[in-house]
């Protein structure tokens, strides 16, 4: 092949502008199948800590939060739900939680970091509906042992107010405390696991 005449520059400068343009158009092509790949911003919020603030919970109330897709629930115990708690063990399939699940920090007979509040997933443990909360003592269509906790309408397993199981339902752990700390006297961060302190 016969190359007089040709001009080698010309030639060069072309190829390197294709491969200029080759290689954005590829850029442009794979950014957004990477950026597909990615988690979206929802379900990056989803599995985020959340902050719950609990300065104006009032004795015996709780609220409900969203964590993971999942209801958490706090509740703010009496002196007269904890004393309660005690007087429960015989009547409990796993009293002091040994087969359930809970960060090291509430793996204690009233299951928190802080007695009062309670912290935990509001999905029984058979098949995950939502038990209601019943803090009333002794109500007729649960019967005079009911000493306040949480029912579950759907299989009729019963939880106490640490969310720990009765015998004889279907539930087979008690409730799942979430990972969770305290950033102040007031402020919970659910997600997070609490500093676990030397022995």
């Amino acid at each position: 092949m016969n190359n007089k005449g040709v001009d080698k520059s010309k030639r060069q400068f072309l190829t390197s502008a294709l491969t200029v343009v080759g290689a954005v158009g590829t850029g442009y092509l794979a950014v957004p199948f990477l950026a597909q790949m990615q988690p979206s911003v929802k379900a990056m919020a989803a599995g985020a800590p959340v902050e719950v603030d609990i300065s104006k919970m009032e004795a015996g109330q709780l609220i409900r939060v969203a964590w993971r897709g999942k209801p958490v629930w706090i509740l703010n115990r009496t002196p007269d739900v904890l004393a309660t708690l005690k007087t429960l063990e015989n009547e409990l399939r796993d009293p002091l939680s040994n087969e359930s699940e809970q960060p090291p920090s509430s793996k204690n007979p009233v299951r928190s970091i802080k007695p009062e509040i309670f912290v935990a997933v509001g999905l029984c443990t058979h098949l995950g509906c939502s038990p209601t909360f019943r803090p009333e003592i002794g109500p007729t269509d649960l019967g005079d042992n009911w000493k306040g906790g949480f029912f579950c309408p759907c299989h009729g397993s019963w939880f106490d107010l640490a969310g720990r199981v009765y015998r004889g339902v279907p539930a087979p752990t008690n409730l799942v405390i979430p990972p969770y700390r305290y950033v102040t006297d007031t402020l919970i961060i659910i997600g997070e696991p609490a500093e676990e302190k030397a022995a």
